[in-house]
């Protein structure tokens, strides 16, 4: 087993020392754990996918021992192949990091460990019905003060909710509700920690971003006792050592935790205000460093926790867009997997535009600015003249066209144009997507070498607290251009693009969702 024994840096003997932080990334459709050496360079990595759950529409479940079976293979392989750097270094493991889809519920007993019901994901619109009804109430006002959040069914809370008034889970003090964190933290360290950290922990709907703990008003609004609910401490220092439950070994400090897109903020360096990443996965998520004031409400935007490094929480803005990479994933198979991913930019580089088509992938209703969850995916603009690639082209320009509407508010809200986007995500390898960003942005796109960003944060932070760096600003200078994409001068085009989407955006907005979402 690797064990993190050896710290020293440099030459010891005949072999190269080096310290090494594991980072896993539990994503929404993966996990992703990968070894990050002190240059902030990546040794080693495994991924695993695992199954998602469809039980009706509109529903969207894990199974959260799928979820650490994956984990477990992921670390098992990674330890595999550090193994077999051992003619040339001998890697010491320093800390795990943790970072995660944000948002998903699971249920859990803490005497046996085992589920209680299938993990709700961040996608799951079964809450819609509750949420309007909260907000007919008279609820959104102090629910955007407190939490920074909207009442939508994309947040935890309505689904802990929905949980224990329909999941059958014991009303026992064994009941243990959190985030996809909490469950990967409880089972690294065998069941002995129960903790989440603050990113996460002001996703719920249930957290006081402003005072930093949960928020009694909200847990009694949703009928959540805080006893279920997990103990939330800064993004970086120790929250457990692991137990004897995967191949790292036992007693590994477990010192860094952030929700997926906060540990992309961190990673990529925005640790100055005004300074903004977008991450281009299953949904994009635009977040803006906005500093250590909590700032009012801005309308259509999340105010969130970007990280707390121990010394109070460091605030961003967020907006979130529920399809983009999901969007590309839809397009292969409704081309019956004539192009994979990869294929899709040499397939929209085909044509020289969509011919007017325009792709709304609205599949899960719409985030920022508009948070309507009635809203569903649409293309409009067909002819007899659209093909394939038209279609292809079409769906990559809604990635960039959705991020432009959030930036636009974004900006507006706090007064502060951006000015540069940093890119990562699987997407961002997208050359065709990196220009069309920058064209209707109007600003650079920096892509990094290392667009693993949401695992590197997640490692930087546990590196922060063990150690392995001794700044945030160092961690901030391993940042790396790979590629930046600057913007046409000619701002017609893009302009004339974007009010062709918001023309069509309109149309799939407030769509009406029948019964599926009651």
């Amino acid at each position: 087993m690797l064990k993190g024994v050896h710290l020293e840096r440099g030459h010891h003997g005949q072999e190269n020392y080096m310290a090494l932080v594991i980072a896993i990334d539990a994503g929404t459709t993966g996990v992703r754990s990968m070894a990050v050496g002190e240059s902030g360079d990546e040794v080693a990595y495994a991924y695993r996918s695992f199954p998602q759950h469809y039980p009706g529409p509109g529903l969207v479940e894990h199974d959260p021992n799928e979820i650490w079976e994956a984990t477990v293979a992921t670390l098992d392989e990674l330890c595999t192949r550090l193994r077999a750097l051992g003619d040339r270094m001998m890697p010491a493991i320093a800390a795990i990091g943790i970072t995660n889809q944000r948002e998903t519920v699971v249920a859990w007993d803490r005497r046996t460990s085992e589920p209680l019901a299938r993990a709700l994901v961040w996608q799951d619109v079964r809450t819609a019905a509750r949420c309007s009804e909260l907000e007919a109430d008279g609820h959104l006002a102090e629910v955007r003060r407190l939490t920074g959040l909207v009442l939508s069914p994309y947040f935890s809370g309505t689904k802990i909710e929905w949980l224990l008034r329909h999941g059958g889970l014991p009303a026992s003090g064994d009941l243990a509700m959190g985030t996809v964190d909490s469950w990967l933290i409880w089972k690294l360290s065998g069941g002995t920690a129960f903790t989440t950290d603050v990113t996460n922990a002001s996703r719920t709907l249930l957290y006081d971003i402003a005072a930093n703990g949960w928020s009694q008003p909200m847990c009694e609004l949703l009928s959540v006792p805080t006893a279920v609910l997990a103990e939330v401490r800064p993004s970086a220092g120790r929250f457990c050592r692991t137990g004897d439950t995967t191949p790292l070994g036992p007693g590994i400090p477990v010192s860094g935790v952030a929700g997926d897109q906060q540990a992309a903020l961190f990673g990529q360096g925005c640790h100055e205000v005004g300074m903004a990443k977008n991450t281009y996965g299953t949904g994009s998520f635009v977040l803006m460093n906005i500093g250590d004031a909590c700032p009012k409400p801005i309308e259509g935007i999340l105010t969130t926790v970007a990280w707390d490094l121990g010394e109070g929480p460091t605030y961003a803005l967020e907006g979130s867009i529920f399809a983009t990479g999901a969007a590309v994933g839809w397009l292969t198979e409704i081309l019956a997997g004539a192009v994979d991913p990869a294929g899709a930019e040499s397939l929209a580089r085909s044509v020289p535009d969509s011919a007017g088509v325009v792709v709304v992938p609205a599949f899960a209703g719409l985030g920022s600015p508009w948070w309507d969850p009635s809203a569903r995916g649409a293309i409009m603009g067909l002819t007899f003249a659209a093909k394939p690639a038209h279609i292809a082209r079409a769906t990559i320009e809604s990635m960039a066209l959705q991020t432009r509407d959030v930036v636009q508010a974004m900006s507006a809200g706090a007064g502060r144009d951006i000015a540069e986007l940093r890119i990562d995500g699987g997407a961002a390898t997208n050359d065709l997507l990196c220009t069309i960003q920058a064209d209707q942005l109007g600003v650079p796109v920096s892509r990094p070498v290392v667009t693993e960003t949401t695992a590197l944060g997640a490692a930087m932070l546990a590196g922060l607290a063990e150690g392995v760096w001794t700044s945030p600003d160092e961690v901030a200078s391993l940042w790396r251009l790979d590629q930046r994409f600057e913007p046409s001068v000619d701002r017609a085009a893009p302009d004339r693009l974007h009010g062709l989407w918001r023309h069509a955006l309109e149309r799939s907005l407030r769509w009406s969702p029948g019964e599926e979402s009651s």
